[in-house]
């Protein structure tokens, strides 16, 4: 068995003993509410993998909007034998989010993204600031600079895209169940339907419909300003054209992650996300499981109204884009 199977067991393992580490430690005086963020390569953003979220649901007939905006900036260039990977370019995304209190214990999410794929404009900054550091630009000087050109081909499955292209993604539903929510701590289930809305030819969506399964846990610790979250899940997804072969459609993903309010209207937060592979492949970018560190900071407007920005760095490296801007405007009427 390839080594990498060894480590996904090991993640699997760690996203566990996290959860279950914030269901005996924190406890909860307000609530959490994680970073929101996606893995924007081509092949895992297509998937329906949740976005992290707080374990609080919305009391009934509340309501809860948000806007996310995501820039990521793709730098791949890989072979192996029968195999060929470039990803050189950018992705833009941009989601709307309604949350809606059912009824106790029950709520309604929906996400409504929309998608872009083009050369983009931050090849210049990004090798500037590898350069500054000394740190290596993952062939990055051997293409043009701002160019589109993303790429993957073996015996079995495939994919091109060269031209810019935008256009509505593929809309996810979810519905969530509060399973604890007195005490020190929160937990609540959550049962996800990716529709397939965005055009698979040009990279905006899977062309197939995915199901996924999440349990959720968030708490802060008697008198801390520390806040814990975390989550576990599972996806099914759906056969996506080009990849039927190479697909892996059985996928786990976690996260976890700790927020710090260093202010009454100013938050600091860090998370870890990982998922299972996409593909059966020998290269890292689409074979290995991701493993992703978002990190941000939240500043609560006024009592309605929450704006925060951050960036996602791929820690095993080409497993998610070379970087990912990120900023949210939250809204509760």
């Amino acid at each position: 068995m390839r080594a990498c199977v060894s480590l996904k067991v090991s993640l699997r393992r760690c996203a566990i003993g996290g959860l279950t580490a914030l269901l005996l430690l924190a406890g909860a005086a307000q609530a959490v509410e994680p970073l929101y963020g996606k893995n924007l390569t081509p092949v895992s953003g297509l998937l329906g993998l949740p976005s992290m979220r707080g374990a609080a649901l919305l009391p009934a007939q509340d309501m809860a909007f948000a806007v996310h905006g995501a820039m990521a900036s793709h730098a791949v260039f890989d072979s192996a034998t029968g195999e060929a990977l470039r990803l050189d370019g950018e992705t833009h995304r941009l989601a709307l989010e309604w949350r809606y209190g059912l009824a106790p214990g029950w709520e309604l999410q929906v996400e409504l993204p929309w998608l872009s794929h083009s050369g983009g404009s931050l090849d210049a900054l990004i090798d500037s600031w590898h350069s500054l550091w000394g740190m290596p630009d993952g062939g990055r000087d051997a293409v043009p600079r701002d160019q589109l050109d993303f790429r993957y081909l073996n015996s079995t499955a495939a994919f091109a895209l060269q031209d810019s292209v935008s256009g509505a993604g593929d809309v996810t539903l979810g519905l969530h169940r509060a399973l604890r929510t007195g005490g020190n701590w929160r937990l609540s289930a959550g049962l996800g339907y990716k529709l397939a809305t965005g055009e698979e030819r040009e990279l905006l969506g899977s062309g197939a419909e995915d199901v996924f399964l999440v349990l959720r846990a968030d708490g802060l610790p008697p008198q801390s300003v520390w806040q814990l979250f975390g989550q576990a899940g599972y996806l099914r997804a759906g056969q996506v054209p080009g990849l039927r072969a190479a697909q892996e459609r059985n996928l786990w993903f976690a996260g976890m992650g700790v927020s710090w309010a260093v202010h009454e209207r100013v938050t600091l937060l860090a998370q870890v996300d990982a998922h299972a592979a996409p593909l059966q492949s020998n290269l890292t970018a689409l074979g290995d499981s991701a493993l992703l560190l978002n990190v941000g900071a939240r500043w609560q407007l006024t009592d309605r109204w929450a704006l925060e920005a951050g960036f996602m760095e791929d820690i095993r490296v080409e497993t998610a884009p070379d970087i990912t801007f990120q900023a949210s405007l939250r809204f509760v009427p």
